[in-house]
């Protein structure tokens, strides 16, 4: 008997509201690949796949820029795979000299040791002034002072050839903070991951090709007591080898008229959101773009236990989903769907037909 074909799927963790998992570097990582395997073709987004100087590179997931992806789940894009990208690297001018260097040695690892097409390298001719929020909610956000130079330097890349848009802005730090030693002890919200998602996603929705942020910090002090999913971030000097492999194979953004479909001289590959067979997302945080897209669009909605500091719930919203405790239930919620089994056949008591 032959296998079941892919049921392609998108996974969502937002980022900077505290996921238990998924609200580190990298810490989902598991998650994916078991949702992965589980469908065969998983779309989900930097906040997943990065775990700063760890990565994962599965043929079967397809890295998607989070404002990239509410478009494909609104019908306004499609994604179509390629063999690979040629990233450009974009520096902001205020990242001080020696942390520059410990990038563009990143940049050039990966380009010996994994082949990667990675260049040219443009620096903004203004430092891009990022600063951070946090929200009633305790959700981070952050503002970018010079917007107007982060685009320049992406046009000036994308008329230089790269085909999609490795960032590295220079972010503010207070080592001593509380709130990071909570967050580097296992409590807490990641303060840097809401400014990241501005930048990129500006970068995105302007210039229309894959992009992805990694945040220019000075390195921690050790500390013993470390949180293991806060480990990832402290093994180097930047968090820009991640997003170098994500981007290096992330699936061509293709615009779609409003209610159409893709050329009919699109590859057999190119997948849009009519082939998408379930959304997997935290149970308290539901109320994402994506998400609603797709439960308008009657497509699987799987809810799972995902402790975040949100509370957007099915019930708030009105939605009927899937609920999964775990996201090892999720993965066999995914079997179920991709191999035709009604989710409700699983359960017991067994209601009547009436």
């Amino acid at each position: 008997m032959t296998a079941a074909r892919p049921l392609p799927t998108l996974l969502v963790i937002p980022t900077g509201i505290g996921c238990e998992l998924g609200g580190y570097a990298g810490d989902a990582l598991p998650v994916a690949r078991l949702l992965a395997a589980a469908s065969g073709c998983l779309i989900t987004h930097p906040n997943v796949m990065n775990g700063a100087a760890l990565y994962w590179s599965d043929p079967r997931i397809h890295y998607v820029e989070g404002s990239a992806l509410d478009r494909f789940a609104a019908g306004a894009l499609a994604l179509q795979p390629v063999r690979r990208q040629r990233v450009g690297l974009l520096l902001d001018a205020g990242i001080e000299e020696e942390l520059r260097w410990r990038h563009l040695q990143v940049a050039e690892g990966c380009r010996a040791s994994l082949g990667l097409e990675i260049g040219p390298v443009v620096s903004t001719d203004a430092p891009l002034e990022v600063s951070l929020r946090q929200g009633a909610s305790g959700a981070s956000w952050g503002q970018l002072g010079r917007p107007d130079a982060l685009l320049r330097a992406g046009r000036q890349l994308q008329a230089a050839g790269a085909t999609a848009i490795a960032v590295v802005a220079r972010f503010p730090e207070d080592p001593g903070s509380e709130a990071l030693a909570a967050y580097r002890q296992g409590s807490g919200v990641d303060a840097l991951a809401g400014a990241e998602a501005v930048i990129s996603h500006l970068l995105s929705r302007e210039l229309g090709i894959p992009c992805a942020h990694a945040p220019a910090l000075s390195p921690l002090p050790l500390d013993p007591d470390l949180d293991p999913r806060a480990a990832g971030e402290e093994l180097g000097y930047t968090f820009l080898a991640c997003v170098l492999v994500g981007l290096s194979r992330a699936p061509d953004l293709v615009p779609l008229a409003a209610g159409a479909s893709a050329p009919w001289a699109a590859s057999a590959d190119l997948l849009q959101i009519g082939d998408v067979g379930a959304v997997v997302a935290p149970a308290g945080a539901l109320g994402g773009a994506a998400v609603l897209a797709c439960a308008e669009r009657g497509i699987p909605v799987i809810a799972v236990h995902n402790p975040c500091v949100l509370a957007v719930s099915a019930e708030a919203l009105g939605l009927e989903v899937l609920t999964a405790d775990s996201y090892a239930a999720a993965a066999g919620l995914l079997v179920a769907l991709r191999e035709g089994i009604s989710p409700a056949a699983l359960e017991r008591p067994l209601p009547r037909l009436r």
